[in-house]
């Protein structure tokens, strides 16, 4: 009987010993498995190929006090991979109001006919995001241009071809034939007011620029710049020239692609605007499946934002209003009226017309959404089959901001 309790007593001492080795390794393992869960995963493009996966250690140097000395480890991670745009198209005298001024042919006589036909080069960035040589730049960049030429840090120099453009977003890829290149990667994680970013480009044409600021905003919208907006507003200096290029975070991720200011002047306010990370992914992969985005659409046109102030403000920031309504379009076989207050979308509240218009781009068309209506005072639910957007401007669309 003694020996027993004897055993016994040993086998709970065994197990008192054991015990806080088995709990660290379950610790141990938990926290692994929690950390693999909360590392971001690789996006895999519509083609098959592996993206660059975003960083997670920030790139930032500090002094012996601990204060942040230099940026430059983030910059030589990403400075590489934004390149310069040269682009050339012809200069017609019918495109030329300047040379079909009468006053200035009466002035120079026949002496600029070397100014008829001439190539005309504007200069713009552009980001590497993948090694194969897809790079990500503005359309407005390399719009209506008979060639583009790219020109690496390094000095290479390489002609690239357009694989697919999206004016509504002012985003565009194009390619280069080069292999193993550097590359930016995108950041999905998502972005807070106050991160520290840096601005890459070639402004003025004087050669690759850094700038550094914050993010100021997210979520901009209804500027009337794109059709789609959803703009990260920044302080860090972007001046003409560094259109498509790289706003990035202080670990070398891409935080988005540079695409207008603010100016009277044409230089830098301290507003800018980047295209966030997350759509241009979206625009290039989209781009890379069918040579285009396609979006859904409703069909309607809807009130602007200082003129459904009043009905918002008094409904909680909440709901649009529909201002026109096309026949025979998705929203009208639908039943949708002009005046109608949209208030959900698949019970998503709709906060604004450009928070609608994004929504229902990202929807299949084809698709069934459902729309929750406020018709003088009436709750409507009303099932809309999702029609295909067309462009309407197939040519380049030019963005008035900044001017190159």
């Amino acid at each position: 009987m003694k020996e027993n309790t004897r055993l016994e007593d040993d086998n709970v001492r065994k197990t008192v010993t054991w015990l806080p080795w088995i709990l660290l390794v379950l610790v141990i393992l938990g926290f692994t498995v929690w950390q693999k869960l909360q590392h971001p995963k690789a996006v895999v493009a519509s083609d098959g190929v592996e993206m660059p996966m975003e960083k997670q250690q920030t790139l930032v140097e500090h002094d012996q006090t601990g204060a942040v000395q230099s940026y430059s480890s983030a910059v030589k991670v990403a400075a590489p991979a934004v390149v310069n745009i040269f682009t050339t198209q012809k200069v017609n005298r019918s495109d030329n109001a300047l040379l079909n001024d009468p006053v200035f042919r009466e002035f120079f006589g026949d002496r600029t006919p070397e100014q008829l036909n001439k190539n005309e080069n504007s200069l713009g960035s552009g980001v590497i995001v993948r090694s194969d040589g897809y790079i990500l730049t503005n359309n407005h960049v390399i719009a209506q241009a008979d060639h583009i030429i790219v020109g690496l840090k390094d000095g290479r120099r390489a002609e690239a071809k357009v694989v697919g453009t999206d004016p509504d977003t002012d985003l565009a890829v194009i390619k280069i034939n080069l292999q193993d290149l550097p590359v930016v990667p995108f950041k999905l994680s998502g972005n807070e007011v106050g991160d520290v970013v840096l601005a890459i480009g070639n402004p003025f044409g004087v050669g690759q620029t850094v700038t550094q600021g914050i993010i100021s905003a997210t979520g901009r919208s209804d500027l009337g710049i794109n059709t789609y907006e959803d703009f990260i507003q920044t302080d860090a200096a972007i001046n003409p020239g560094n259109s498509g290029g790289a706003l990035i975070d202080v670990a070398g991720n891409l935080v988005g692609i540079n695409t207008a200011i603010f100016s009277q002047s044409g230089g830098s306010l301290g507003i800018g605007f980047a295209i966030p990370a997350k759509i241009c992914q979206q625009v290039f992969d989209a781009i890379l499946k069918d040579g285009r985005v396609i979006r859904g659409w409703l069909g309607i046109s809807l009130m602007p934002p200082k003129q459904d102030a009043d009905w918002q403000s008094s409904n909680g920031n909440t709901g649009v209003t529909v201002a026109g309504v096309l026949a025979d379009g998705p929203a009208a076989n639908a039943g949708v009226h002009i005046g109608d207050k949209i208030l959900k979308v698949n019970q998503h509240d709709i906060t604004s017309a450009a928070h609608l218009i994004n929504y229902v781009a990202l929807q299949a068309p084809n698709s069934t959404i459902h729309l929750a209506i406020d018709r003088e005072g009436k709750p409507l639910d009303l099932a809309v089959k999702v029609g295909e957007r067309k462009l309407k401007n197939t040519s380049a669309q030019y963005i008035p901001l900044p001017k190159r």
